[in-house]
C-alpha cells in the first residue's frame, strides 16, 4: 500500500471516530454512550498508530 493510501485510511478512521463521538453525544443511554466513546477512542488511537507508520506490521520487507 502506498503512503498516500495509508494516510487516507487513517483519515477515514479518524472521521469514523468523530462520527461515533457525535453519536455518543446524542444518545441518552449511558451504556451506549460509553460503548461509542470507548470505540471511538480505540479507533482514534489506531488511526494515530497508522499515521505514524505502525500500520505496516503485516507487510513483507521484500
Amino acid at each position: 500500500m502506498s503512503v498516500a493510501g495509508e494516510s487516507g485510511r487513517a483519515q477515514q478512521m479518524r472521521a469514523k471516530a468523530q462520527e461515533m463521538k457525535d453519536e455518543a453525544a446524542r444518545t441518552s443511554d449511558p451504556k451506549e454512550r460509553k460503548r461509542l466513546t470507548d470505540q471511538a477512542r480505540r479507533l482514534q488511537e489506531q488511526s494515530e498508530q497508522e499515521s505514524r507508520g505502525g500500520g505496516n506490521q503485516n507487510m513483507d520487507p521484500m
